[in-house]
């Protein structure tokens, strides 16, 4: 089961960082500005965006077993009308559909993951996001050196065929869903007990640092600090090895320590770095501070959504659903305002204040409790 449910991770960011070296092939051919390559990335984030709370109240009405079989064999062959798309129009269309595509796999993977901590009564959040982050650097890696050597077409066939393996393989031996009496199934909607956006907050103010060092670090290093091309590129690398890193490590940080204290550790490392890099007086003193950022970033996010998966009196689908699409919204629209912040202010002060958001983090960690397999029932979700 752990296995099954690893290799969904490890095949869904595989497909996902397959896209990446597909981005300057689409805009050549499609003769798109930088400007209109935004917004068709802007258009697969919100058909994440959109999607995303539909499956997770489908799966609380029909399990996640379903859903991931279904969206893993979509996901196997979600690239290809990306590459044989025409036109620009039908080229965002097809986007919004990848993006929502990807988003219902991973609402489901992660509902599966929670069920095999019920059934293991052990962490394996952490390692299951791990081998996401090593399914997208492997695509990344392999999709540009595919692309050289056969072509845009020939790779993303390569990466259909290997997926599809994939999930054929493995989906018969995913987790079957926990037990549900019929007469408790709950309707096809979202909640409005407050307990899951409050995770979401903690999932929201995780990833927008994240995305921030993707999106601004490299700028950073160079306008700032004075960094060469090469050089910059290692603000985002050094983050995604030490996530990666220690995410396969969290489960046993967090089996030890507790969801709870696993949380606030790993806020105190994030913002430490953050405030080390935004306070660097050259590019390598900021790039161990991203590194060390990593370090605490890694398991917020995986813990955060263990903690949504197992809210008492709510379905995992929805719980998880809600706390990703808070998280994913915060990766779409921080980007604007952190370069509104920088353009102003320099990049050292955006850096400094997205530090404070782990200090938010801090102070909501106590809802982590709800991520601790084998705990005692807490009280209703809408406490």
């Amino acid at each position: 089961m752990r296995a099954a449910v690893s290799a969904m991770f490890l095949m869904n960011g595989f497909v996902v960082g397959s896209w990446a070296p597909l981005v300057p092939e689409l805009a050549g051919r499609h003769g798109l500005s930088e400007g209109q390559v935004g917004m068709m990335i802007l258009a697969l984030g919100f058909g994440s965006l959109l999607i995303m709370p539909v499956s997770g109240a489908l799966i609380a009405r029909i399990g996640a077993l379903p859903v991931l079989r279904v969206t893993c064999i979509l996901c196997s062959f979600a690239l290809l009308p990306v590459v044989l798309a025409p036109g620009v129009a039908i080229l965002a269309a097809v986007l919004f559909i990848f993006g929502g595509i990807i988003g219902s796999m991973d609402i489901a993977m992660n509902a599966n993951a929670v069920v095999v901590e019920r059934r293991r009564k052990r962490a394996i959040m952490s390692s299951c996001h791990g081998f996401w982050s090593l399914g997208g650097l492997v695509g990344a890696a392999s999709g540009g050196l595919l692309i050289d050597r056969f072509g845009t077409f020939e790779q993303v066939g390569i990466v259909t065929v290997i997926a599809l393996l994939v999930a054929l393989y493995f989906q018969s031996r995913l987790a079957p869903d926990l037990p549900v009496a019929a007469e408790t199934k709950p309707k096809f909607q979202l909640t409005l007990a407050p307990m899951p956006y409050v995770v979401g907050l903690v999932a929201l103010f995780s990833m927008v640092p994240e995305g921030a060092i993707l999106d601004w670090g490299a700028l950073y290093l160079r306008q700032d600090l004075g960094a060469d091309v090469t050089y910059s590129g290692l603000a985002f690398g050094a983050v995604a090895a030490t996530m990666a890193l220690m995410r396969f490590a969290g489960d046993a940080v967090r089996q030890r320590l507790g969801a709870v204290a696993t949380i606030r550790y790993s806020a105190i490392v994030a913002a430490v770095g953050l405030v080390l890099a935004a306070t660097a007086s050259g590019p390598s003193m900021a790039i161990a501070g991203f590194a060390l950022s990593g370090l605490g970033i890694a398991n917020l996010v995986p813990v955060a959504l263990s903690a949504a998966g197992n809210l008492p009196g709510l379905p995992a689908g929805v719980g998880i659903s809600i706390a990703t699409c808070m998280g994913y919204s915060g990766i779409l629209l921080a980007p604007a305002l952190i370069g509104f912040v920088a353009e102003y202010n320099g990049f050292s002060v955006a850096f400094m204040g997205l530090a404070a958001l782990f200090g938010v983090v801090l102070l909501l960690s106590s809802v982590a409790r709800h991520a601790d397999i084998g705990a005692e029932e807490a009280a209703p979700a809408g406490e």
